[in-house]
């Protein structure tokens, strides 16, 4: 036994020794530069390319099988452009592994590696001849390998495909791994820029990882990802992309997963910076259908709007590449502006149709809660619930929503169709709304300060305005208005918004009309409305605080105008309105009172008229007026003004120019023949006193006629005087004729 080992290794080292001497027999002997010829022949023949060896080939027995070639370049198939070039390579195997079929490759390098791959516009590429054809469909048992490293440095890759234009570019290709073979984690640290004029693309990119694989069972796993890349794409400028995490494959099974997988992303897009972190805990693809937990985006963007920042998760996500459905997404956004802060939380279960496009949040929940110093305690807080259906296909959404807006309890049901010229149908009811809590407030001119320019509206958004709809609300106060039942019905197209309806309660009355508006070009207005039973007092005070007449009754106005700003729409103003008030008083001026005193200005000599200012202290009650205008370019024009009261009688004409804010305006004021004053009988009792009513209307004066009243009274005194002597001369001739018959 013992000599039979002994033998045993003897001739094993005489045949290692044998073997050894081949080989350098081999490699004294051996030079594979005389089959350049050969190579270079076989390749046209059986390819049609060109190749060109420039370099030498050197062959290494030692301590492993390998060669190194010097440059090297292939042309395109039939022509003599250049379709890849490596400037030099290296590769070594292991020679007694090759026996079993199992290679192991000790080194293999590649410098300066240039090539271009471009797809046809007949959609064949020019790779599609070196690929060749399967003949035997019988599955080959794959060749076992093992790479102890890879290296490829400075090298180029080009991808065009010409039916779209598109190019990428891969320059500066570095790679080196560790051990790459079946079922051993070996190293990868990869580096490129990619670039791309179709999309825009110039991007470094580094990547390390950790590779598994199983040829057998097509599995494939990279653990501790990390991925760069710096640089613009698209209009985004310093784009910096970080990921890190774990990915599998199985190929066998059509199995995909990530874990621990976070992305973050920061770049300037415009003048918007922008920061991302996606965070995905677990995501599993298998077949076509997909699992997930809570994926989390946050989101911080720096733009004209404001600061944002935001959060969308995605809680047990589940579907496949035609559907998917979560049971709570969550949304929070914090924007900040200068002046106010806005804080979003929206939530529900939400179900999405990738193919048809389509998105439904069943059971939304909407809070808003808004801060600033010009704000109502200088907080809001809102709630709502409802759904929303979004139809990409058919560009709809559909809306319903129920719950606290502002101060206010809303129910509204919205729908906008063709996103690109969006068509709006609304029907929303408010049970209050105080829009006054929400409008700039006025404040006190300061002395000196110049009155700023009047600004032209601006209804360009109207143009495009596709809207139609109904509005109600229970209460409303708007401009210090309060009315009550608000009711319009909106309907807008190509710059034509008509109201209409446009009906509400206020001030003990109803109001009941419509209104138009053409913004297509020099904005056009039409309003006509009737208010019956109004307390007039209230609302001008209110509207206008206009504080001069007093009463109720009904008042019409049919009106146009034109013009690009609020004096022009004055000046432009068209149309009638009436006027009948019962039971009320006009406020500046107690006529009565001012005949009654008429009789001391009687007697002062050559006194006839008197101006004075109006006293809102004074009043003119009556029982009834009733007055109509015509309008004709912002003048008001009154010809048939009738105040009734017990003790007074008024009429009148002249005009309110509405666009320049004056009157000139005369009324006859005529006392009752019955009036009494202190100590009997009123002199002025059935005289006409002419007032006239001039001057802007935040300084209005009225101007007393006495001279009337005296040319009155001299008449009525002859006319007395007549009747007395007339009534003597009678009483004489009675006497006289009753003496004749005595």
């Amino acid at each position: 036994m013992k000599n039979f080992l002994k033998y045993s290794l003897w001739l094993a080292g005489v045949v290692v020794a044998i073997a050894m001497a081949g080989i350098v027999y081999i490699a004294a002997t051996f030079n594979p530069n005389d089959y350049k010829n050969q190579i270079i022949k076989l390749v046209k023949n059986k390819h049609h390319r060109n190749l060109k060896l420039d370099g030498d080939i050197k062959l290494v027995f030692f301590p492993s099988i390998g060669a190194d070639i010097g440059k090297v370049s292939l042309s395109e198939f039939q022509s003599d452009e250049t379709f890849i070039y490596i400037d030099g390579a290296h590769i070594s195997l292991a020679l007694l592994p090759l026996l079993s079929k199992h290679v192991v490759v000790d080194d293999i390098s590649i410098n300066g590696l240039k090539a271009a791959l471009v797809k046809f516009k007949n959609g064949k590429t020019n790779i599609d001849d070196l690929l060749g054809k399967n003949e035997n469909s019988e599955e080959k048992t794959p060749l076992e390998f093992d790479i102890a490293t890879v290296r490829v440095k400075d090298s180029n890759l080009t991808y065009l495909d010409e039916s779209t234009g598109t190019q990428y570019k891969l320059k500066d290709f570095n790679l080196n791994t560790g051990r790459i073979a079946n079922g051993i984690p070996g190293k990868i640290d990869f580096a490129a820029a990619i670039q791309s004029s179709k999309p825009k693309l110039d991007i470094a990119t580094q990547m390390k990882a950790k590779l598994t694989f199983d040829l057998k069972k097509q599995l494939f796993q990279m653990d501790g990802l990390e991925l760069q890349a710096k640089g613009a794409a698209l209009d985004i400028s310093n784009l910096a992309v970080l990921a890190n995490g774990n990915i599998s494959a199985n190929f066998d099974t059509h199995e995909f997963s990530t874990k621990k997988l976070i992305v973050t992303a920061t770049g300037l897009q415009g003048k918007n910076n922008f920061d991302v972190k996606l965070d995905a805990p677990a995501l599993n693809l298998v077949q076509n259908n997909f699992t997930g937990d809570k994926l989390t985006l946050n989101a911080k963007l720096d733009s004209a709007l404001g600061n944002i920042v935001a959060s969308l998760a995605l809680s047990d996500l589940t579907g496949n590449p035609q559907s998917f459905k979560s049971s709570a997404l969550t949304l929070e956004l914090d924007m900040k502006q200068p002046e106010q802060a806005f804080k979003i939380k929206l939530g529900s279960p939400v179900i999405g149709n990738v193919e048809q496009q389509l998105l439904n949040l069943s059971n939304l929940t909407l809070a808003i809660n808004v801060r600033g110093d010009k704000l109502p305690n200088k907080s809001v807080n809102s709630e709502m619930k409802g759904n929303i259906q979004i139809d990409g296909n058919h560009q709809s959404v559909q809306t319903n929503l129920v719950g606290g807006l502002l101060q206010s309890q809303v129910k509204a049901k919205v729908a906008v169709s063709n996103f690109q010229d969006p068509v709006i149908r609304f029907d929303i009811d408010i049970d209050q709304f105080d829009a006054d809590l929400y409008l700039p407030k006025e404040t006190a001119g300061v002395a000196n300060k110049s009155t700023p320019a009047e600004q032209s509206f601006d209804l360009a958004g109207l143009k495009k305005l596709n809207l139609e709809g109904g509005l109600r609300i229970g209460a409303l106060k708007i401009a210090n208005v309060k009315l009550s039942q608000v009711r319009l019905d909106v309907k807008a197209q190509n710059g034509l918004i008509t109201i209409s309806p446009l009906s509400t309660n206020l001030y003990q009355g109803s109001m009941n009309g419509s209104l138009k508006l053409n913004a297509q070009a020099t904005p056009h207005i039409a309003i006509n409305q009737n208010l019956s039973g109004i307390n007039i007092a209230p609302l001008l005070k209110d509207a206008a605080n206009f504080d001069t007449l007093e009463g109720k009754g009904n008042v019409a106005f049919n009106l146009t105008a034109q013009g690009n700003t609020m004096s022009a729409l004055k000046k432009a103003l068209n149309g009638s309105m009436s006027l009948s008030l019962t039971d009320g008083a006009a406020k500046g001026i107690n006529i009565a009172k001012t005949l009654r005193d008429a009789q001391g200005i009687l007697s002062m000599n050559g006194t006839t008229t008197q101006t004075q200012t109006i006293n809102k202290a004074e009043k003119t009650d009556f029982s009834e007026l009733k007055a109509s205008f015509k309008i004709n370019n912002g003048v008001a024009r009154n010809d048939d003004l009738l105040l009734k009261s017990p003790l007074l009688r008024l009429t009148g004409n002249g005009d309110i120019n509405i666009g320049n804010d004056t009157i000139n305006y005369l009324t006859n004021a005529t006392l009752a023949k019955t009036l009494k004053g202190q100590g009997g009988k009123d002199i002025v009792g059935g005289v006409t006193l002419p007032i006239r009513f001039s001057g802007p209307f935040n300084n209005l004066k009225y101007t007393l006629d006495f001279g009337t009243i005296v040319s009155d009274v001299v008449k009525q005194k002859i006319e007395a005087k007549k009747e007395g002597i007339k009534t003597k001369l009678q009483d004489q001739l009675q006497d006289k004729l009753r003496g004749l018959f005595k």
